[in-house]
């Protein structure tokens, strides 16, 4: 039996919560994913996997023994790199995520230039609006609008973003340009994937760090940014973004930005990628190469 390629096995399964799920990704049938597995147990004469008709959970041993797999696996790749020059020359491949519409704009532009620099590095570009796991996921470096939680990751910060309020010119003909925090009141509000239809806005409270929370029902829920920002440029309500989401429809006058005081503070953007010595090589010079752009990008908006 092939014990890294077991535990690599296992470590899909327990990712997944699914036999079926982890045979897919890895593509393999499910009855030899399933003996792998039973050869690792009985290897180890402990059961490692507690298996219904619904989910599949850890066992205890199980658990201490997948940390201890994830460990074994990350210097094994990290032996492969190695052997394979990617601590000496720019090669292999790449994978980085971010949010998918900030992806779309800021970063693929970024990533296709970086690609004819180094002839010899392959991306691959994961746009989701989830914060997947850096370890988990094989991800070398992902793009995070937030402010980043401790964690033994490394961030390089490239800039901030701001939370702006819109609407449409022609809402506010009809209503009124809001000037103060009262007269959103009288406005639809455009929520996105609220339960309960209810948009849970930030402001900064006039001469004041504070946030103050306003909570407003929404006549129109969506599940995407780009979706609130169509239907606000359409006259459906007021919507509050990051001005990345709206800077386009801001620039050919289909939304107008309001109250502007009252922002909360803008939220950081970081590079994140894992902590370890030393980097390989592709790793540090796309770091290098892309924080500047993602800097200049995010300062022209």
């Amino acid at each position: 039996m092939d014990r890294f390629e077991a535990m690599s096995m296992l470590l899909e399964v327990v990712r997944h919560g699914s036999f079926s799920a982890a045979a897919r990704t890895m593509r393999v049938s499910l009855p030899t994913l399933s003996r792998r597995i039973s050869e690792l147990e009985h290897l180890l004469g402990a059961q490692l996997l507690a298996r219904t008709t619904r989910k599949v959970t850890l066992t205890d041993a199980g658990a201490s023994y997948v940390a201890a797999a994830h460990s074994i696996l990350e210097q094994l790749k990290e032996a492969e790199r190695g052997a394979a020059g990617e601590f000496v020359e720019p090669i292999g491949e790449l994978v980085v995520t971010a949010p998918t519409m900030f992806g779309r704009l800021h970063v693929l532009p970024v990533i296709t230039d970086f690609l004819e620099r180094y002839s010899e590095i392959q991306v691959r570009l994961v746009l989701v609006n989830t914060n997947l796991s850096l370890v988990e996921e094989g991800i070398d470096v992902a793009i995070r609008i937030g402010e980043l939680p401790d964690s033994a990751m490394s961030a390089k910060h490239v800039g901030s973003i701001r939370t702006v309020l819109c609407g449409s010119p022609r809402l506010f003909e009809a209503k009124g340009e809001p000037r103060t925090l009262d007269d959103i009141a009288g406005f639809p509000a455009v929520a996105i994937n609220m339960p309960l239809s209810i948009a849970q806005w930030r402001f900064r409270k006039s001469d004041s760090p504070e946030i103050r929370l306003l909570h407003l029902s929404s006549r129109l829920t969506v599940t995407t940014p780009e979706a609130a920002a169509s239907a606000a440029a359409h006259g459906a309500g007021l919507a509050q973004l990051l001005h990345y989401q709206v800077a386009d429809a801001v620039k050919a006058d289909a939304l107008r930005i309001v109250l502007e005081d009252l922002e909360p503070t803008p939220s950081p953007v970081h590079l994140l990628y894992a902590s370890r010595a030393p980097l390989p090589l592709k790793l540090r010079r796309f770091l290098d190469f892309a924080a500047p752009r993602l800097r200049n990008s995010l300062q022209a908006l």
